[in-house]
């Protein structure tokens, strides 16, 4: 898991926001957990790696080719 955070602010119809909040909250998740998910498919999907540095060590995140 990252180590460090950065802020990513996004603008979103009130009406969807509190509807992805409601479906969050009844899956145990929260916002955040959710829309990092995302990213890491998104990313996957389209062939991008990126480096993670874990608690343990530094690992490389790669997509099989």
């Amino acid at each position: 898991m990252e180590t460090k955070s950065a802020r990513l602010t996004v603008l979103i119809d009130p009406v969807k926001k509190e509807a992805f909040e409601k479906l969050c909250a009844a899956q145990d998740l929260t916002p955040s957990q959710v829309v990092r998910q995302l990213i890491r498919e998104y990313l996957e999907q389209h062939g991008v790696t990126w480096k993670t540095r874990s608690a343990i060590g530094s690992r490389t995140r790669q997509k099989a080719e």
